[in-house]
């Protein structure tokens, strides 16, 4: 269930996500899709959407954080 666009993003990702944020979440999920298709590839008995979830969120907090105004804004 790759996106193909950021309009196609889960709602807790277009509400919360600065544009470019949603961006690096739809590549990073979309890569995670196909990089961990396969069972044996992924740890643990997560599936296969909840792995691309993980690896999309982890992509994004490498560019971006949380601020006090419950705000996501790219680190400095």
């Amino acid at each position: 269930m790759p996106y193909s666009k950021r309009t196609d993003l889960p709602d807790n990702v277009k509400h919360v996500l600065p544009a470019h944020a949603q961006d690096i979440y739809q590549q990073a999920f979309n890569s995670a899709w196909e990089e961990y298709k396969e069972a044996k590839d992924r740890r643990g008995d997560d599936s296969r959407e909840e792995v691309a979830h993980k690896v999309a969120w982890a992509a994004v907090k490498k560019e971006y954080e949380k601020g006090d105004d419950d705000k996501w804004h790219p680190k400095r």
